[in-house]
């Protein structure tokens, strides 16, 4: 069985394409790997997902991408292991309080990796948001509540369609800036996503 690479944009995985000499397209088949290229955010990976993992042809979904970094101790460009990853917004507000989806008794929130092999990046917790976050109260909130090291769209979302699937799963994201009242200015996105294409290739070389 084969290893399904899954990021949101061709942007965060310009350079694999280039490597493998890839051809255009959002759905690829190789014969090592295939890799898929769902949109942006929760719902549009979920539903991608939901078309290619029935079939029961891969080993492993390794979701790849960008992330929002709460913890400044990290510096920009960090290639991280997300372990753990929460659905930040999946509930219900009670005055001041959050009750999640799993408080409410209507499903989980918080989901694992399933991949169980060492690859050498500091493990860390993750969010999944609508909504990036660029608020001071907002990023208090979720600190508070969450403690999370990363935040994106998809992340979440990867790891509840395989744990239905049964499927081992792993999420590997590059920091390309810190949480915080938005400023390109301060973002590293060329350096995020060339260290994370470095690792890619470097990983589904190694596997085949």
């Amino acid at each position: 069985m084969k290893t399904l690479v899954v990021a949101a944009t061709k942007a965060e995985v310009t350079f694999f394409y280039q490597h493998f000499n890839l051809p255009e397209g959002d759905f690829i088949e190789s014969k090592n790997f295939d890799l898929l290229i769902t949109g942006v955010g929760m719902v549009a990976t979920a539903y991608s997902l939901g078309q290619f993992l029935n079939s029961n042809k891969y080993r492993l979904v390794l979701n790849v991408g960008i992330a929002g970094c709460f913890d400044r101790s990290v510096k920009l460009g960090s290639i991280l292991n997300v372990t753990e990853d929460v659905f930040a917004e999946l509930g219900a507000e009670n005055g001041d309080e959050f009750l999640t989806i799993t408080d409410l008794g209507f499903g989980e929130n918080h989901f694992k990796s399933r991949y169980k092999k060492n690859i050498d990046l500091p493990p860390i917790t993750g969010i999944t948001v609508n909504c990036v976050t660029g608020n001071e109260k907002s990023i208090k909130n979720l600190k508070r509540r969450l403690n999370p090291t990363t935040e994106s769209m998809e992340g979440a979302a990867v790891f509840y369609a395989c744990k239905q699937e049964s499927i081992d799963c792993l999420q590997v994201r590059s920091v390309s800036n810190y949480v915080e009242p938005r400023n390109k200015d301060n973002w590293k996105m060329g350096l995020a996503i060339k260290n994370l294409n470095d690792w890619l290739i470097s990983f589904i070389s190694e596997m085949n």
